[in-house]
């Protein structure tokens, strides 16, 4: 089965170098964007791993990942202005 990727340079492939130049300057994004890489390193290796789970566990790691990439991308949509 594919897994689309959802690291963080896919999903804001246009915001790679100020990913980059903020994540050391910015101590929340970091922070952020950490917390996302690990939940979304738990949730691809459940989906690649056909590992067990509770359905409802795993809707809300999946909400949770949601929410830190909405949290991510405000950050770098308001550091453009």
């Amino acid at each position: 089965m594919y897994i689309q990727p959802h690291d963080v340079e896919h999903e804001f492939p246009e915001y790679r170098q100020t990913l980059a130049e903020m994540r050391s300057q910015d101590s929340h994004l970091a922070k952020l964007v950490a917390e996302y890489e690990q939940l979304n390193a738990e949730i691809v290796d459940i989906e690649e791993n056909d590992k067990p789970f509770q359905d409802f566990e795993f809707e809300e790691m999946k909400k949770r990942r949601l929410l830190l990439k909405d949290e991510i991308y405000l950050i770098l949509r308001g550091a453009e202005h």
